[in-house]
C-alpha cells in the first residue's frame, strides 16, 4: 500500500477517537462546549446519547487484537444500531487490520463503514487503496473494482472538506495538513488505476496532484509512478529527474528503491543524462513495472 497509509496519515481522526476514550461524550442532556474561535469545516466528533452506550463503546474499544476489535464493533452496532460512535469502532479496526497487512478484512469493515457513512473519507480511500493495490490484470473482477475504486477516491476528495470530524482546538494547521494528506493519497489511488490502465497522461496529471497536494512529504512510490508515467509518453528528461528524485527518497535494497534505481538507469542510458552517485549503468530495458501493479 501507499506510504501515506490510513494508520500514518488520518491523524485528527486517531485524536478524536483518543478524546472519545478518555473523556464522557455528552449526552442528551449534556450540551457540546463551544468557543468563540470561528467554526472549522466538517463534522462535530460523535457522541453517545445515553451512559451505557458509551459504557459499551469504551468496553468495545478496549480491544487491541483486530479480529476481536471487529467482533466487538459488530456486537456494538447491533445492540446500538444508530450510535453515531459505530464508525469510530470500525474506523480503529480497519485502521487494525491495515496494520497487519490484511487486506481484505480492511476492504470487509471499511465496506461497513460506507454502510453506515458513505461519504467517510477514511473509508472511501481504504477501500480505493486495496482495491487498487490488490487488483491484477488477470483478475475477471479487474474493471468492476477499478471501477469501484475510482468512484471511492473521487468521491473522497469531494467529502473531505466536510465529512471529517475535527477534534475541538485542532489547530487549522494540523485540519489543512490532514486534508492534504487525504488528498494526496486520493490522487495517487486516482494515478495508479489510470497508469495501469495505459492513461499515462491522466496518471501524470494525477500524480502530479498527489505531490502537490502534500508537498512537505513526497511518496517516494507516487513520485517512481510519475517518472514511469512520463517514461510511457516518451518524455524522458522528464522522467529521469523524476526517476532522480525517487532514488533520493528510497533506500537501496528496499522493493521501491531497487525499482527506482533499475528505473533511473534506463533512463540515463536513453537521455545520456547522469545518476548522482551511480555507477555505470546497464543497456536500457524496458520501463520499470509501477510498483504493486
Amino acid at each position: 500500500m501507499n506510504q501515506l497509509s490510513l494508520a500514518a496519515v488520518l491523524t485528527l481522526t486517531a485524536v478524536c477517537f483518543g478524546q472519545q476514550t478518555s473523556t464522557p461524550v455528552a449526552t442528551q442532556s449534556t450540551p457540546v462546549a463551544t468557543t468563540a474561535a470561528a467554526p472549522q469545516q466538517g463534522k462535530r466528533p460523535p457522541q453517545a446519547k445515553t451512559q451505557p452506550e458509551f459504557d459499551a463503546y469504551k468496553a468495545a474499544a478496549a480491544n487491541t487484537d483486530p479480529a476481536a476489535m471487529e467482533k466487538a464493533s459488530d456486537d456494538f452496532a447491533a445492540k446500538f444500531p444508530d450510535s453515531e460512535l459505530r464508525v469510530i469502532l470500525y474506523r480503529a479496526t480497519m485502521r487494525a487490520y491495515q496494520n497487519a497487512n490484511n487486506g481484505d478484512k480492511m476492504l470487509d469493515v471499511g465496506h461497513k463503514i460506507l454502510a453506515i457513512d458513505p461519504d467517510d473519507p477514511e473509508a472511501l480511500i481504504g477501500v480505493a487503496e486495496v482495491l487498487t493495490e490488490r487488483t491484477r490484470d488477470t483478475d475477471l473482477d479487474k474493471d468492476q473494482r477499478y471501477d469501484e475504486a475510482m468512484k471511492a477516491a473521487q468521491r473522497s476528495i469531494q467529502t473531505v472538506d466536510t465529512d471529517i470530524i475535527i477534534p475541538p482546538g485542532t489547530s487549522q494547521e494540523k485540519v489543512d495538513e490532514y486534508k492534504g494528506s487525504l488528498r494526496s493519497t486520493a490522487y495517487s489511488i486516482i494515478g495508479a488505476i489510470q497508469l495501469n490502465s495505459s492513461k499515462y497522461a491522466e496518471a501524470e496529471a494525477s500524480f502530479h496532484k498527489s505531490i502537490d497536494a502534500f508537498p512537505s512529504s513526497p511518496d517516494p512510490v507516487v513520485v517512481l509512478r510519475l517518472a514511469i508515467a512520463l517514461d510511457k509518453q516518451n518524455k524522458y528528461p522528464e522522467a529521469l529527474k523524476e526517476a532522480n528524485r525517487a532514488v533520493e527518497l528510497t533506500q537501496d535494497n528496499t522493493p521501491s528503491g531497487t525499482l527506482a534505481r533499475r528505473e533511473r538507469d534506463r533512463l540515463v542510458q536513453l537521455t545520456g543524462g547522469s545518476a548522482p552517485n551511480a555507477a555505470p549503468a546497464a543497456a536500457p530495458t524496458a520501463p520499470a513495472k509501477a510498483p504493486g501493479a
